[in-house]
């Protein structure tokens, strides 16, 4: 399978940013966000020179996803941060309590979604019902500025493993 692109949302880097108007090397740690460079910003791809870069936002399993990407305004306030994805509503633990396996499915084939996974019990740890909603994370870092909407994507297979 062709990567496409990837990122990371648990990561260190070394990185120049603006601290009190003067221009500071910054290690700049992102755990559970990440990296969002505006359009133009030397370190990011050519490729993406134009639109930002790339911010990856996935849904859940039954919902849609998000690609955002960065602003100056994100870079400014956030170090060139935003969000990676909606967070968790329910723990692990709650959600393999709460929640049916075959209820799960149902309702995910319900919606066209196939589903392929190597543990019954990752599948409701990962439910929809486990994580908060991923529009209403999305709309809150566009109208921040801190990342832009760009592309509104539906799942049509989960592989979890």
């Amino acid at each position: 399978m062709h990567i496409i692109y990837d990122v990371s949302h648990n990561i260190a880097k070394v990185e120049e940013h603006f601290v009190d108007g003067k221009q500071r090397t910054l290690l700049v740690h992102r755990k559970g966000s990440t990296r969002a460079f505006p359009p133009h910003h030397p370190l990011i791809p050519v490729d993406y020179q134009l639109t930002g870069q790339p911010v990856l936002i996935g849904g859940t399993m039954g919902t849609c996803s998000y690609v955002l990407t960065g602003t100056n305004k994100g870079f400014e306030e956030t170090f060139g941060s935003t969000c990676h994805g909606a967070g968790r509503a329910l723990s692990r633990a709650k959600a393999r309590r709460n929640l049916g396996y075959e209820d799960v499915l149902e309702a995910l084939s319900a919606k066209g979604i196939s589903i392929r996974v190597a543990s019954p019990k990752l599948v409701m740890e990962e439910a929809p019902e486990s994580y908060k909603n991923v529009t209403d994370v999305v709309n809150t870092c566009h109208e921040a500025g801190i990342s832009k909407k760009t592309l509104k994507l539906r799942p049509i297979a989960v592989i979890k493993g």
